[in-house]
């Protein structure tokens, strides 16, 4: 688990005979989640080049743009954590130095192997959080557990955006193929258009999972990634109540690989469906990203704080957590990779 190279990123890799976990040292991202059977990774690889965030800026990487979320592009990588927003800063925020999605993508982390896993801390100067994450693989196993820990540096209470933005893509995600599953319940497209004219979706729709009102009158099933040339999409999904768990499911029906997370619902209760096929023209998208993103969490839209405590929730579910001044707040989740003949039936 020595440290190493991983497109040009200070990377780690905790492996069995089953399953190879990439993470970042810098934004800790689960960059891979390979099946060692078939080498397939789900998890989206950006077609741009990858650096590390801290040596970005917009003068030398004038790829990424210059704005809030340059730096958090330089570096996405697969499964990025969304802390203490998930969404963009406010006007303000960004000027003073806050990206899209908080600090936890786009900082450096301290690594620490231990046996069977990895150990990750970093603390969040803006926010005043401090971080944990440990992931643990046990022998012959295809699932790695991951832990999460945050402590409230302050000496106020803090609402907090906390979403495990998991991207899967191509040639995984492949458009008409790939088949999701998950245990979702009432669900929400968002209320703005944000495709610039290739959305599918109804704006602002509410609908019972996985069947979508789209802007031809009609249902489209969610459970099949949708077979257009571009599209973009984004839709909140409220996880069951009546069950403890939560997860969803991904398979391509002819790599015949799975994939998944599990969670606790009373710790994440949103699921955030983004869908990005090959829509988004201007660098360093270049309509050439097929990626679809699984992301759960304490929120159901991406957007600013402001925004996100303004809407206190929805469907009478709350739309953020709070984190009590001083204190720690502890979750777990599961993610695992195999191959698989057919679509699983839960996760």
């Amino acid at each position: 688990m020595a440290e190493t190279k991983y497109r040009n990123r200070r990377a780690h890799v905790l492996e069995n005979d089953k399953l190879a976990v990439v993470v970042t040292a810098e934004g800790g991202h689960l960059a891979a989640l390979t099946c060692k059977g078939t080498g397939v990774n789900p998890l989206w690889t950006p077609p741009w080049p990858s650096i590390e965030p801290s040596s970005w800026d917009a003068t030398t990487y004038p790829l990424y743009g210059n704005d809030a979320e340059s730096r958090l592009l330089a570096g996405i990588l697969g499964h990025n954590l969304c802390l203490d927003i998930f969404g963009g800063p406010s006007e303000e925020e960004a000027a003073a130095g806050l990206t899209v999605h908080g600090e936890a993508s786009v900082a450096g982390y301290a690594v620490e192997e231990v046996r069977n896993g990895l150990v990750l801390r970093a603390t969040f100067p803006i926010a005043q959080l401090h971080f944990e994450r440990r992931l643990e693989l046990p022998l012959d196993s295809d699932t790695v557990v991951i832990t999460e820990t945050v402590t409230n540096l302050s000496s106020a209470d803090r609402p907090v955006g906390w979403t495990q933005h998991v991207s899967l893509g191509a040639p995984f995600v492949e458009p008409g193929k790939t088949v999701f599953q998950c245990n979702a319940t009432r669900s929400k497209v968002i209320e703005v258009d944000f495709t610039g004219g290739k959305g599918y979706m109804e704006v602002g729709a509410e609908f019972l999972w996985p069947m979508v009102p789209n802007q031809e009158g009609g249902l489209t099933d969610m459970r099949t990634y949708v077979n257009l040339a571009e599209s973009a999409a984004f839709s909140t999904h409220l996880m069951n109540p009546a069950e403890e768990t939560a997860w969803f499911t991904a398979w391509h029906p002819e790599m015949k690989v799975a994939c998944g997370y599990r969670w606790k619902r009373s710790e994440f209760p949103w699921l955030g469906i983004w869908e990005e096929n090959r829509a988004r023209a201007h660098a360093p998208w270049n309509g050439q990203s097929i990626t679809r993103g699984m992301e759960f969490g304490v929120s159901p839209f991406p957007e600013t704080r402001r925004q996100m405590i303004e809407r206190n929730g929805l469907f009478g579910v709350p739309g953020y957590r709070w984190i009590p001044a001083k204190q720690s707040v502890r979750v777990a989740y599961e993610a695992w990779c195999r191959p698989s003949a057919d679509a699983p039936a839960e996760g």
